[in-house]
């Protein structure tokens, strides 16, 4: 588990530990079958010198999920690995190139109502937060969430709703209640990367407004 001094510090041994965290982790894969591959980026960036993740609002101009809160990310493109294209898509969405050294690694895979096979992948950008640039055509918007807000207990909302047997996942952030498929690389990376647990989150469902 990181250190509540390190929810304030975005230095080398923060880096270290979520690392440590995320290699004693054992990510689970799905079967790709009929759904088609993407992959987004869980972004370690600095914003006014502590840790945090990015965050983004889509633009409302595209066509799938406009408006939406989302990470950095989408399709693979042939040939690609989910790492490729989590640092492709993080340079065409919000101008930030990173390289291959950036990867921490990855989180298990989560299947969205909307055929799916998404693949979390960890990096450490090394930038403040506050010099990225939206491309305006896929972002609307860039947004972080700090460590400390992540880790707070009463983040994580569980809901029974009429349409699933499954409880359906949210985090309850400042900037909003963010929903699955995204709140479950939130919450994922909140239990594996900063508190050092194994938990998994393929089992909880998202919205129905999220299932297009």
């Amino acid at each position: 588990m990181i250190s509540t001094t390190q929810f304030e510090s975005y230095d080398h041994q923060t880096r270290l530990s979520i690392s440590d965290n995320i290699s004693s982790f054992s990510y689970e894969s799905q079967p790709l079958e009929d759904l088609r591959a993407a992959a987004v980026a869980i972004v370690i960036a600095a914003h006014r010198g502590g840790p945090t993740i990015l965050l983004t609002r889509r633009s409302g101009k595209l066509r799938a999920h406009s408006g939406q809160w989302a990470l950095p990310g989408g399709r693979l493109d042939a040939g690609e690995s989910a790492e490729d294209a989590a640092l492709r898509e993080l340079e065409e969405e919000i101008n930030l190139s990173l390289t291959h050294d950036a990867v921490i690694g990855r989180l298990d895979d989560y299947i969205t109502r909307s055929g799916y096979r998404i693949t979390p992948i960890v990096l450490w950008s090394g930038h403040e937060s506050d010099q990225l640039r939206p491309n305006p055509d896929e972002v609307a918007s860039i947004h972080t969430v700090s460590f400390k807000e992540l880790a707070n207990p009463s983040a994580p909302q569980f809901d029974e709703v009429p349409d699933s047997d499954r409880a359906v996942l949210s985090m309850r952030l400042s900037v909003d209640q963010i929903y699955a498929p995204t709140a479950a690389f939130l919450y994922q990376f909140r239990e594996v990367g900063i508190l050092g647990k194994h938990t998994r989150v393929l089992h909880y469902d998202q919205p129905r407004f999220a299932w297009r």
